[in-house]
C-alpha cells in the first residue's frame, strides 16, 4: 500500500460522511465519491504536506459538490436580458432583481428560493413543480408552505406579530390521559421534529417540554429549545439549537446550556453536532465527522441519514396491546397504529410510533395530523442499567405499566409533554 492509498484508507469514512450529508441522493453521492477519489489520485503529487491530506481531500469534495449543485441549479436561472442592469444583483441562484423582495429571498435557503421562484415567478402549478423536481406532491406543498412562512418572517414591510405571547406553565403533576386504539388506517403525516427532542430544526422554531416520573407523576425537568441561528457544520447547512435545562428534582447530572446543530431536509431530520462546556470550563464539539462516538449518541438511519419525515408503517415493528414484536436487532422506528389521545380535556387523533434501541430502551410517540408530538413515553428493559441501579425495574417500580418486546419485559419509566398541548 503506497502513501496515497494509506491516507485515503484512513480518511475515506470522513469523506463518505461529508458527501452523504451534503448530497441527499445516494446514487449521486456514490458517483461523487468516486470522482473525488479519482481527482485526488491524479493530483496527489501537488500536495506538499501529507499531514494536510484530510482538509485537502475535503476541499476537493467541496469543489465537486459545488459543481454538482451548479448543474442542478440551472433550473433556477433568471433570464438577465429581461432585467435592467442597474437593478441586478448576485445571489446563490444567479442574477436576480435587486429589490426588497430580492433581498428577502437572499435571506432564505436555496430550496425555499427555488420553490417560491417556480411557483410565483414562473407561475407553475404545484403538480408541475413536483414533476420538474421529481418530488412527491406532498413535499412540494409542505415546502411551499414553509417557504412562504419564512418569507413573511424576513420581509421588512410585513407585520407578522400575533400579539403578546402567553407564557404556558407546565403543571406540577402529569395530567391524566387515556390512550385508545383506533381500528382505522393510519393517516399520512410530515413529522419534522428532531428525534426525541420535539423541536423542528428550522430557524426561529421554539419549543418547551417537560418530563414527569412515574408512578408519582411529579414534574422533574423542563427543557427549552430554540433554533437561534443558521449554521454550517463542515460546510453542511443547518441550524444552531440552544437548549437550556430547568431541574425540578430529577437524579440526572446538572446540565449547562447546550448547543446542538441539526438539519432538516425534504425527507429526513438529523443531528449535525453538539457543543457544550464541561465543569472545568473546557468547550467540547462533537460532529458527524467524528465517527462512532457521534453515531452512538446522535446517529439515526442508514449512513446516519436521519429519521424519515414522511412517516409510514414498514411492518418492522408491530403491536398487539401490550405485546410488541420487533423484526430487527438494530435501532429502528416504525408506525404501529392509530390512536386517540385524551389529555387536558382534549382529544387528539394521532398515529403511534415505537422506537426500538438495541441498548434496552423503547419509546412510544403519538403524533397528530399537524406533525406535533402529543405524548411521549419511555420504557426500559427489565435489566437496563442494572449495574447503576442494582435492581430490576419490576422491583423498583412494581406498579408501573409493563409491555413485552420479543418476549422480554419492559417497564414504564417516565413521560414527556410539550407546550403544544397546554
Amino acid at each position: 500500500m503506497n502513501e496515497f492509498e494509506k491516507l485515503l484508507h484512513e480518511n475515506i469514512k470522513q469523506l463518505e460522511r461529508y458527501v452523504n450529508y451534503k448530497v441527499s441522493n445516494k446514487h449521486d453521492a456514490e458517483d461523487l465519491i468516486q470522482d473525488i477519489c479519482l481527482n485526488a489520485t491524479v493530483n496527489f503529487e501537488t500536495l506538499r504536506n501529507p499531514s494536510a491530506f484530510k482538509p485537502w481531500l475535503i476541499g476537493i469534495a467541496n469543489h465537486k459538490i459545488n459543481d454538482y449543485y451548479r448543474l442542478k441549479a440551472k433550473i433556477l436561472e433568471i433570464p438577465i436580458e429581461t432585467v435592467p442592469e442597474s437593478s441586478l444583483g448576485v445571489s446563490k441562484i444567479g442574477f436576480c432583481e435587486r429589490s426588497t423582495v430580492g433581498e428577502t429571498l437572499d435571506r432564505l435557503a436555496d430550496k425555499e428560493k427555488q420553490i417560491l421562484y417556480l411557483y410565483f415567478f414562473k407561475d407553475l402549478s404545484q403538480e408541475t413543480i413536483a414533476q420538474k423536481l421529481a418530488l412527491p406532491i406532498g413535499t412540494v406543498k409542505s415546502r411551499l408552505y414553509y417557504a412562504k412562512q419564512k418569507f413573511k418572517q424576513n420581509y421588512p414591510h410585513l407585520d407578522t406579530s400575533k400579539g403578546d405571547n402567553i407564557m404556558k406553565k407546565f403543571p406540577n403533576f402529569l395530567p391524566e390521559y387515556k390512550i385508545e386504539y383506533v381500528d382505522a388506517p393510519v393517516f399520512p403525516v410530515i413529522f419534522e421534529e428532531l428525534p426525541n427532542w420535539f423541536i423542528v430544526p428550522r430557524f426561529g422554531d421554539e419549543i418547551k417540554w417537560a418530563s414527569y416520573d412515574l408512578p408519582s407523576r411529579n414534574l422533574t425537568e423542563i427543557v427549552h429549545s430554540k433554533a437561534v441561528a443558521p449554521a454550517f457544520i463542515h460546510g453542511v447547512e443547518g441550524v444552531e439549537v440552544l437548549t437550556e435545562f430547568e431541574d425540578h428534582g430529577n437524579d440526572f447530572p446538572e446540565y449547562s446550556p447546550h448547543i446542538y446543530y441539526a438539519q432538516l431536509t425534504d425527507s429526513h431530520c438529523r443531528w449535525l453536532g453538539e457543543s457544550y462546556t464541561d465543569e472545568n470550563g473546557a468547550k467540547h464539539l462533537l460532529t458527524f465527522l467524528d465517527g462512532d462516538e457521534f453515531i452512538a449518541e446522535w446517529g439515526y438511519g442508514d449512513d446516519n441519514c436521519g429519521r424519515e419525515t414522511h412517516l409510514s408503517a414498514h411492518g418492522i415493528i408491530t403491536r398487539d396491546g401490550s405485546d410488541v414484536s420487533v423484526n430487527s436487532s438494530k435501532h429502528v422506528i416504525d408506525v404501529v397504529g392509530r390512536y386517540n389521545i385524551y389529555i387536558n380535556n382534549k382529544k387528539y387523533d394521532t398515529i403511534g410510533t415505537i422506537e426500538y434501541c438495541e441498548n434496552g430502551v423503547i419509546t412510544e410517540q403519538y403524533i397528530d395530523r399537524n406533525g406535533h408530538t402529543v405524548l411521549w413515553r419511555r420504557f426500559n428493559k427489565n435489566d437496563w442499567a442494572n449495574k447503576r441501579y442494582g435492581k430490576l425495574w419490576t422491583e423498583m417500580f412494581p406498579d408501573n405499566e409493563r409491555i413485552t418486546v420479543n418476549g422480554e419485559i419492559y417497564v414504564h419509566w417516565y413521560d414527556c409533554i410539550t407546550d403544544y398541548i397546554l
